[in-house]
């Protein structure tokens, strides 16, 4: 996935938020508007639009949530385990401001969903991290596994959905 944030003009100085990325709706809820777009096939160039949490007026949980997905974005964009604390990882997961992040390339989980007018959406659920078992294979650095003749191969098993959505299938994207 490749995000792209699509900037709200909000800026707050005072909490690291600067360069108009940030967007702050209706009701005092701070979040960056992330457009993912899928990079590989079979479903390259299809997007996600999901919103990353930076604050919200009713408690701690979104921003949370939101701190924990850049977290994990940057640790699969940058190769860094999440169980590494040393010096050099901590550095790697450090950045700079919001522009950081935009056009960030990591491997991400996609799940169906609802909206709120209850239709099925995909969404992103989590960052894949350079330990999980199929991120090298993702990546390209690992050749994937060969199945026995006549099995379906892994990846057919659950093929990378980004539209239209199918329920109850989670996958994995580049």
């Amino acid at each position: 996935m490749r995000l792209t944030i699509r900037p709200g003009g909000f800026d707050d100085p005072a909490q690291g938020w600067t360069g108009g990325y940030a967007t702050r709706g209706s009701t005092g809820a701070v979040y960056l508007n992330g457009e993912f777009t899928v990079l590989e096939d079979p479903y390259a160039r299809r997007k996600i639009f999901t919103l990353i949490g930076l604050y919200s007026p009713k408690g701690p949980d979104w921003a949370n949530m939101g701190r924990s997905l850049i977290r994990g974005m940057l640790n699969s964009a940058r190769g860094i385990s999440d169980k590494d604390q040393s010096p050099q990882a901590q550095a790697a997961r450090r950045i700079g401001g919001f522009a950081d992040l935009d056009g960030l390339e990591f491997v991400a989980r996609i799940d169906v969903g609802t909206d709120a007018m209850g239709e099925e959406k995909n969404e992103i659920r989590a960052a894949v991290p350079p330990d999980h078992r199929d991120y090298a294979r993702i990546m390209g650095t690992a050749p994937a596994p060969i199945a026995p003749s006549g099995a379906a191969s892994p990846t057919a098993s659950a093929p990378a959905q980004t539209a239209p959505a199918t329920p109850g299938r989670p996958s994995w994207a580049e």
